[in-house]
């Protein structure tokens, strides 16, 4: 049976041995059992019956005359032998108030002392119970009060001897030898019920795990863990009530997840509205869904999975696209720039068009006004922001969206309480991202003509920046969606290319210790100094 149980054998062959070893182990306990009742139910049946021995004994009117007078002991002993052979007892001893034996089927005994045990005969209680190998009951001789009994009735009332009656004891297999035919049914059915009850137990868990054996299966999920933490992108899987079911390496680095995550329903974990929208699957069709975890940017795929008709869960994937946003930004600013060169060229071109028809009208004077307010209002725009903006990267962002905000007749002005200072080269570019996208965001959110003002002001704790445009601004229940979801609309109307600029600025400004927050037509963005 150990050949059986190891681990090559076949699963039928293990269920089985493992069932009858139950099986072995629970006929013990039922032999066990029988044994001790049928212990008990001989104590009890035998006791009775001698106790009724020792008592008739003992009521025998010619015993307690001759217990009375010595010359007479020799009388007891035919008695107590014809006793024993009519009621079956393997002894019947007759001893005197002082436990001195004056009757016993082994000579050896008599005028020794009777064993009592815990007998209660010395109070003159009848009393039955195991003394020694034996069963015995124990019944007190009392003298009795008329002249038969006795010669002059001193004994009346007394104890003046006790009766032993007793049986060896059965030993434990003589008590299931005493009920063959009950342990051989017993184990005749259990035997039976066990071997069919196995086999049909390891048919069922065969056909379950499709006839693979417990190797080959822990070969399988050996394997599927090795694969699925093996591949670069994330995997998260979830049952039908959003407990996550696995998770591989990957994922729990780009969702900067605890260990102990394997059980925990999403709503537990520490994510944002928008990662658990897309995990639950309430975030549309959860196709290339963007999200933003800890300074990454994901791109997120759920596609529910089902057993037949039945729906099991989900399987989420995730995809780090932070390098990709980063190259896509750095495009955009790159875009930013060739649009305000544009802007710029077609503002040159309208203006030398104009100084090339006053000049064939010979508006000489003109001409030099002209050209003379031009080259004012540029270098008063550049000297503006040269004056209050101390870092270049800030600066040449102002001055290119004032060409951009211009090719859309929008104006772009700064306070007069705008200052910055230099700045680390860090939060140079997170200032950078922050302006230029609450001013595209401005330039967008504009109908028509119209203005928008830039407010920068640095401290040693926060660099504070507010963006105010005249358009319609945005209704107060959207103040903080715009941030959250409002990315996610665009990029599914527009393929993903627009929307997410807000988003950025707020992560921008959260990692900066900072904040960002809109009412109505006004932007606020606070940046730490220190990262």
């Amino acid at each position: 049976m150990g050949r059986w149980v190891g681990d090559r054998a076949p699963l039928s062959r293990q269920l089985l041995s493992w069932q009858l070893l139950i099986v072995v182990a629970l006929l013990a306990a039922v032999t066990v059992f029988s044994a001790i009742q049928s212990n008990n139910s001989f104590q009890d049946n035998e006791g009775r019956r001698l106790l009724s021995v020792a008592e008739d004994v003992a009521a025998t009117p010619a015993v307690r005359p001759a217990m009375t007078k010595p010359t007479r002991y020799y009388q007891l002993t035919p008695l107590a032998r014809n006793v024993e052979d009519l009621s079956g007892a393997d002894f019947v001893i007759i001893a005197l108030p002082d436990r001195t034996i004056l009757t016993s089927p082994d000579p050896r005994q008599v005028k020794t002392k009777l064993a009592i045990g815990a007998s209660m005969i010395r109070d003159g209680r009848s009393w039955v119970g195991v003394v020694g190998d034996s069963l015995v009951a124990h019944v007190p001789v009392i003298g009795g009060c008329g002249p038969r009994d006795t010669d002059d009735g001193r004994y009346c009332g007394q104890v003046v001897g006790f009766v032993a009656a007793g049986v060896a004891t059965p030993t434990f297999l003589e008590g299931i030898v005493n009920s063959p035919g009950e342990a051989l049914l017993i184990l005749g059915i259990a035997t039976v019920i066990g071997v069919v009850g196995s086999l049909l137990v390891a048919r069922r868990v065969k056909r379950q795990t499709f006839g693979l054996e417990p190797r080959e299966i822990a070969g399988l999920v050996e394997h599927r863990e090795a694969m699925l933490h093996g591949i670069r992108e994330g995997v998260v899987g979830l049952d039908t009530v959003h407990r996550i079911t696995l998770v591989n390496d990957q994922a729990r680095l780009l969702l900067s997840l605890p260990a102990d995550v394997v059980g925990r329903e999403v709503g537990e974990l520490d994510l944002n509205d928008r990662l658990v929208d897309v995990l639950t699957g309430r975030a549309g069709d959860g196709a290339d869904e963007i999200a933003l975890r800890r300074g990454r940017v994901l791109i997120m795929n759920r596609m529910p999975i089902s057993s037949g008709e039945t729906a099991v869960g989900a399987v989420v994937t995730l995809r780090d696209r932070t390098e990709i946003v980063a190259l896509q930004h750095e495009l955009d600013a790159n875009r930013s720039t060739t649009d305000a060169l544009r802007a710029q060229a077609h503002e040159f071109t309208n203006r030398l068009h104009t100084i090339a028809g006053l000049i064939e009208l010979g508006e000489y004077d003109e001409v030099r006004r002209f050209v003379s307010r031009v080259s004012d209002t540029r270098e008063a725009w550049h000297a503006e922001v040269s004056e209050r903006i101390g870092d270049s990267a800030v600066a040449a962002v102002l001055i290119a969206k004032a060409s951009v905000a211009a090719e859309h007749n929008v104006g772009l002005r700064l306070t007069p309480s705008s200052r910055l200072g230099e700045v680390d080269e860090s939060l140079s570019a997170d200032l950078v991202t922050v302006i230029g996208n609450l001013v595209d965001n401005a330039i967008d959110a504009l109908p028509g003509a119209g203005w928008i003002e830039v407010d920068i002001r640095h401290d040693d704790e926060e660099v504070l920046v507010v963006v105010t445009d005249s358009g319609p601004g945005v209704a107060p229940d959207l103040a903080e969606e715009i941030f959250r979801h409002g990315f996610t609309t665009k990029a599914a109307e527009e393929g993903g290319q627009r929307g997410l600029g807000l988003a950025l600025t707020r992560q921008t400004c959260r990692r900066r210790g900072g904040s960002v927050e809109v009412r109505g037509a006004v932007f606020t963005a606070r940046l730490g100094v220190r990262a």
